[in-house]
């Protein structure tokens, strides 16, 4: 079992920056593969990043101005927002799994907003 909690969500405005935070805690040792997912109301939940054994990767609509990173010391994932657009605006979600174990290992987090608005 593994809890993770977001945070750094906020209102800011068009070209402005913001870091959001994923704690996790419980049964780390089973996750293998990390990533941060947004959903604007009406949508569908899509990809925004994603780190599988050390390599990244990016959707087009964010490549170049967001990057996902780790702090292994404090169980936290991290993706760091700029140059914010107006259809960035989305509940931001984190999720962990393990991609050799998907149905076993699959958790996620209760969602942070985001708005970009001036």
């Amino acid at each position: 079992q593994v809890q993770l909690v977001e945070s750094g969500g906020g209102l800011v405005q068009p070209g402005g920056s913001l870091r959001l935070s994923c704690a996790a805690s419980g049964s780390i040792f089973s996750i293998n593969a990390m990533g941060w997912y947004r959903q604007a109301p009406g949508k569908q939940r899509d990809l925004v990043a994603t780190m599988i054994s050390g390599s990244t990767g990016y959707a087009d609509s964010v490549k170049g101005r967001f990057t996902i990173s780790r702090d292994n010391a404090k169980n936290t994932m991290y993706l760091q927002m700029n140059s914010l657009k107006p259809e960035d605006t989305a509940v931001y979600y984190c999720r962990a799994w393990n991609a050799l174990r998907l149905y076993e290992h699959d958790y996620w987090g209760q969602g942070t907003q985001v708005t970009v608005s001036s």
